[in-house]
């Protein structure tokens, strides 16, 4: 299975430009004879929106965008990020997994930063789910940035049998480690390690680069593969078109070396959350 990380610089606020800009990745995608081609966050309307929100937000079941973007995946599965309107007024920051024509799954971002330059939960309602779906190169899940760093929505997608696990972001940069990276993408990194290693699934992160309101988004989208080894890492500061070859089988291979699939319990940390919860006071 070939897969490419597009790890772009959107034009904030502008879908079509946007929308041009992923149908020219997607041409270049099917030269390549991806499999598999990932966006990052809000990928079709860039991240500092605040007020743009609703003036860029799509309904995937009727948007003209939508249906350019459907048409393309006949030829290679996308995901990307959007602000979607699931009904009228209410909106998310979404990740669309398309192929051969359909929307395969959409993941709403659970886990919305407001905080110091975040602002998210201002403007955007919070997901309530993490699914694992079928998708024809086996069982995949999905992220969005702040969601990848709670460690328990990792879990949900392990014990659900996700065998790929994506994660679109659009993470900017902060604390300069050395004259090429940021302290907070060894973070990222330091994720991607420890859940591929012991979810034994690969953990395939994209993220953008590029300028906005202020902030740099920090790059470093990457690769890792079921023994929790990285297998590919872009840049941290430009545009990359990343290709990497991956083998499905190797999972099969993993589990049967370490079995944490197997010894999975999840009924054991449901009935454990339930009496934690159940203590919590006011």
């Amino acid at each position: 299975m070939k897969i490419a990380l597009a790890q772009i610089s959107p034009h904030l606020g502008n879908v079509k430009k946007n929308v041009d800009m992923h149908l020219k990745y997607i041409e270049k995608a099917k030269k390549k004879n991806v499999d598999l081609l990932i966006f990052p966050e809000l990928s079709l309307t860039g991240y500092t929106l605040k007020d743009l929100v609703a003036e860029v937000a799509l309904s995937p079941d009727s948007d003209p965008f939508f249906d350019e973007l459907k048409t393309a995946s006949r030829d290679v599965s996308l995901v990307f990020g959007f602000v979607e309107e699931k009904e009228r007024g209410l909106f998310y920051n979404s990740a669309a997994f398309l192929s051969e024509g359909k929307i395969l799954h959409i993941h709403r971002k659970v886990f919305l930063p407001t905080y110091g330059m975040f602002e998210e939960g201002k403007f955007f309602a919070l997901g309530k789910n993490f699914h694992t779906f079928s998708t024809p190169y086996g069982k995949a899940g999905m992220m969005i940035c702040r969601d990848f760093l709670n460690y328990g929505a990792c879990y949900l997608l392990f014990a659900g049998g996700s065998e790929v696990i994506i994660v679109i972001s659009a993470a900017p940069g902060r604390g300069i480690q050395d004259k090429e990276a940021y302290e907070t993408s060894r973070m990222w990194e330091s994720m991607g390690e420890t859940i591929s290693l012991f979810s034994t699934a690969f953990l395939i992160y994209c993220n953008r680069v590029g300028f906005e309101d202020g902030k740099h988004f920090s790059g470093g989208s990457f690769i890792y593969d079921p023994m929790g080894k990285m297998v590919a890492k872009a840049s941290y500061l430009d545009n990359e078109f990343l290709l990497q070859e991956i083998n499905l089988d190797d999972i099969r291979e993993v589990r049967k070396k370490w079995p944490y699939k197997r010894d999975d319990r999840p009924e054991i940390i449901l009935e454990a959350l339930k009496r934690i919860i159940g203590k919590y006071e006011d």
